[in-house]
């Protein structure tokens, strides 16, 4: 089970986020200050921590998410600084929240204090197979084993919780650039004032809290790919340095006067309709064109709803050895019952659904457990 490290002076805080996520089968300890949360990670093994920006943030050895009732750019320059993995600012979107912690299964299995860089994915671990065998699932792979050998950017389209990112590390991984990194920017995740600096990096002094020069995306993807996510949610002056950069293969920090070569194969992913965000002047369409060599659209799971039995028996299987329990069955009643559920979140939402019903049935998970843990 992943164990979350909470660190606030508020208890209001502490004790609504450790309930929430105790709920999403995560296990949580909290502290009020800084001597206590490093105490408690010299006797225990943490997975992350969530940070409240009251207190003074410094490199704990852990994945470190920072949440913040007042945002600005300096507070979450210095959470970037220290090592943050997400800046959230209260209310918090639990869904992004739940979504960053998830993401940590696919590292692998943390050391106690393990430093991590923030915000970079390298594809050193085994990346899940594409699973199915309907007819539109079998078209994305036909595309990957098409596109993945070329160096053409590829944008690839579809709903929340479809399996974008999937898509874009198996197009790294059967290129020839697998050796080298796979780097992941999530552009709706970042602060608008940020994002330049996030992509292109940024010299020391350029702004407040730039204390040192910080190499961005592109550059530490240099000769492998850059997988730039939700590219729909990007600012229309970041857009044009985007564009600048993979027209002429160079960058420029900011604060920065010097061309940076670099070698990079960029794939980029969206949720929204981009043909209407061009329409509204939301996106250039100059960025569109030289972004959609190859466009994959990644279907929902409702469009493959033959491949639902087979999303569950290996969800099954997955989680169940994630918690070291035994593996379960499942009624072909219930698989039934399932297949019929609208699946707005897609397979991100099965995940959560299969997760819920294996830790609440028994030794089967029968149509009774769905019907009464499950509402459609």
């Amino acid at each position: 089970m992943t164990k979350i490290l909470l660190l606030s002076r508020s208890k209001s805080i502490l004790n609504s986020l450790s309930e929430r996520l105790q709920f999403e089968n995560f296990a949580t300890i909290g502290a009020s200050s800084i001597d206590s949360a490093n105490e408690l990670c010299s006797s225990d093994h943490f997975d992350a921590a969530i940070i409240d920006s009251d207190m003074e943030l410094e490199d704990m050895g852990l994945p470190m998410i920072v949440i913040t009732r007042q945002p600005n750019v300096d507070s979450a320059v210095d959470a970037l600084r220290h090592g943050a993995i997400d800046y959230l600012s209260m209310p918090l979107d639990m869904n992004r929240l739940l979504t960053t912690l998830r993401t940590l299964h696919t590292e692998d299995a943390p050391c106690r204090h393990r430093p991590m860089r923030h915000s970079i994915k390298r594809t050193n671990y085994a990346t899940q197979p594409i699973i199915g065998n309907s007819d539109a699932i079998e078209h994305v792979r036909d595309m990957i084993q098409r596109v993945a050998p070329s160096d053409a950017r590829v944008l690839v389209l579809g709903e929340n919780g479809t399996g974008k990112e999937l898509v874009a590390r198996w197009l790294h991984l059967k290129s020839a650039r697998c050796d080298a990194p796979f780097v992941e920017v999530n552009c709706a995740a970042i602060p608008a004032e940020l994002i330049e600096s996030e992509l292109f990096g940024h010299e020391k002094g350029s702004f407040t809290s730039a204390v040192r020069q910080r190499k961005g995306k592109f550059e530490l993807a240099d000769g492998g790919t850059l997988f730039m996510d939700e590219i729909g949610d990007m600012s229309l002056s970041a857009q044009a340095k985007v564009l600048r950069a993979l027209q002429e293969n160079k960058i420029t920090r900011v604060g920065g006067d010097k061309d940076i070569a670099v070698d990079v194969r960029v794939v980029a992913a969206t949720n929204k309709n981009i043909r209407e965000e061009i329409r509204h002047g939301n996106f250039r369409e100059d960025l569109y064109h030289r972004l959609s060599v190859i466009e994959i659209d990644v279907p929902p799971l409702r469009e493959r709803r033959s491949d639902i039995a087979l999303l569950i028996e290996h969800f099954i299987g997955e989680i169940c050895a994630r918690h070291n329990i035994s593996t379960k069955s499942i009624d072909s009643r219930a698989i039934e019952l399932l297949a019929t559920r609208p699946w707005t979140g897609n397979i991100r939402e099965l995940h959560n659904v299969v997760e819920r019903l294996i830790i609440l049935s028994d030794e089967s998970i029968t149509v009774d457990t769905v019907e009464r843990y499950c509402h459609a």
